[in-house]
């Protein structure tokens, strides 16, 4: 038998999965539909969070193991003893890491471009090497600096230089838009494969609730103190509506920005993490998305699958290619919450029009579905393997 004929063997490379993330999300969903749908053998490789509970549910037929480095030791060192214990725990990881890949001989390994990126080609396993990102391309380094600085920018020029030498050497890279296929204009044969959408859809929200939802972590990243702001602005107008916000994280810098903007608690509603999101969106009329920038918006098509339009914030990268422009839902200039606001305010005072995108908005969603977005891996995975024969 042939290696592309045979039972294929994947590993993953990511730090850790007991947060409530969305590329934790993503990477538990397709483990899971790999191994059970196409029986590949797959393995993922934590740093992270030993002993944790993993947040998502995975597949017993998907292997987990964690190499215990504790990465996470650094966000508490000073800058000097972070330089000392970063290098230790590098090569502590870079000598598991290679002894776990020699013992497994996996087919193809695949990274999602943390640490291991710096080293993972040198590993004499055999694997194919792939490279998958989850964010864009400008914002991939220190992409939670509200600030920035020449030493700044000089390190993220220099890193960003270092980084591509690294990525030369894959086998392949994935990103998730044709956006942000476009940055990587150094690179060669560049795959565009998006997420896939997280969960099946039997039916379709009423559009009977007058509810504005929004779901991401409470980071700056995600803008929810621009939504915040631009809800402000018509909340008066919007009789009836409420805004409600579900994400991980620190809630009280926006529970503090509701009480300058004088924003009705009763409307407005911050709440943490929802194991079913879907039920959520269900329960909605219209999505807000607000994030200054995304790797894709997965909650974008999330949304949409569940029969409910957006209003998004045209950021970097994503919602370009998601949202078909007042057909599916509205793309706003990026950070402008008048304009976020008075769109808002439309969509909720023409019922008819939400009703009229929420179809297209369905149909737009087919075609992230799991079954669609996994032939195009497998389909990636078969062309590299064929490769090796």
């Amino acid at each position: 038998m042939s290696n592309f004929e045979r039972k294929k063997k994947i590993v993953y490379c990511t730090p850790s999965l007991y947060i409530a993330g969305g590329l934790e999300r993503v990477l538990t969903l397709k483990a899971n539909y790999f191994a059970e749908h196409y029986g590949y053998d797959i393995t993922i490789i934590l740093t992270e969070g030993k002993g944790k509970p993993l947040f998502y549910p995975l597949s017993p037929k998907v292997n987990v193991i964690n190499l215990d480095i504790d990465f996470e030791d650094l966000w508490t060192s000073s800058f000097v003893k972070k330089v000392f214990v970063y290098l230790r725990k590098q090569r502590l990881f870079k000598k598991k890491l290679t002894a776990e890949l020699m013992r497994i001989r996996p087919d193809i390994t695949i990274s999602l471009l943390r640490r291991e990126v710096n080293f993972l080609t040198k590993i004499k396993d055999g694997s194919k090497k792939v490279g998958e990102l989850h964010v864009n391309r400008s914002n991939y380094r220190n992409f939670e600096e509200v600030d920035s600085n020449v030493f700044k920018r000089l390190f993220a020029k220099f890193w960003m230089q270092r980084l591509i030498k690294h990525l030369r050497r894959l086998d392949s890279f994935v990103v998730l838009t044709e956006e942000d296929k476009r940055q990587w204009n150094e690179l060669d044969d560049v795959v565009v494969i998006p997420d896939p959408l997280s969960f099946e859809v039997d039916r379709v929200s009423s559009l009977n609730s007058k509810r504005l939802i929004a779901v991401g972590r409470y980071v700056y990243q995600k803008g929810f103190d621009l939504l915040l702001k631009s809800w402000s602005m018509i909340e008066n107008q919007c009789l009836g509506w409420e805004l409600v916000i579900y994400g991980q994280g620190d809630r009280e810098p926006y529970e503090r920005l509701i009480d300058e903007l004088k924003i009705d608690r009763n409307r407005c509603h911050l709440y943490g993490p929802s194991k079913d999101i879907k039920q959520e969106y269900l329960k909605s009329s219209l999505f807000i998305f607000s994030s200054r920038f995304e790797g894709f918006g997965m909650v974008l098509v999330e949304a949409m699958a569940c029969g409910i339009p957006v209003v998004s914030f045209d950021c970097p990268c994503g919602p370009k290619d998601i949202v078909t422009e007042g057909k599916d839902g509205f793309l706003v200039p990026n950070g402008d919450t008048s304009k976020l606001a008075s769109t808002i305010k439309l969509l909720v005072t023409h019922p008819g029009k939400i009703q009229e995108m929420s179809l297209n908005a369905i149909s737009k969603s087919q075609n992230y579905s799991m079954e669609k977005v996994s032939l195009r891996w497998k389909q990636l995975f078969d062309s590299l393997m064929r490769n090796d024969d």
